[in-house]
């Protein structure tokens, strides 16, 4: 059986991006029973709450939604239970420590197969202010704003 090449995206935390400000990223791979992944494969998983955090030395993923599998049995599982997180050892160690700072969090940024393998993006985030938000908005409608007066003139 061949696996598949290439990305194929599952689901997106575009309110990560919205609510914190991203300074790292990391590719972890995850823990996951059979019915989960072939509820992935059916493009089915939400990230809107999820975090990770660190426990024992482990990475977690926590709260983020995988359905049940609609053609699975007695053997399903709980669809928002915690998941652990493939990590590198040096990987994990830097992010206990950069856990541990006021205002630090980790969220998941999306969900994706990898060459036939089930991988999270993670980010290492710090809570954007409300006026942090309110700045952001404004420039991106003025790029837009730009953007239209040039095309206008063309």
């Amino acid at each position: 059986m061949a696996r598949e090449k290439g990305r194929k995206l599952i689901a997106q935390n575009r309110r990560a991006r919205h609510d914190y400000h991203i300074d790292d990223t990391y590719e972890a791979g995850i823990v996951l029973t059979g019915t989960e992944v072939k509820s992935l494969r059916a493009g089915r998983a939400s990230l809107v709450d999820g975090f990770a955090q660190v426990k024992d030395g482990e990475v977690w993923l926590e709260n983020v939604h995988i359905p049940e599998y609609a053609h699975g049995t007695w053997t399903n599982h709980a669809a928002r239970r915690p998941r652990k997180l493939l990590l590198h050892r040096e990987e994990i160690s830097r992010l206990i420590g950069k856990t541990q700072e006021p205002g630090r969090t980790l969220v998941p940024l999306s969900l994706y197969f990898s060459e036939g393998r089930a991988k999270v993006e993670i980010a290492l985030a710090r809570g954007k202010r409300t006026y942090d938000k309110r700045q952001d908005i404004a420039e991106r409608e003025a790029k837009r704003d730009i953007e239209r007066a040039l095309r206008r003139r063309r």
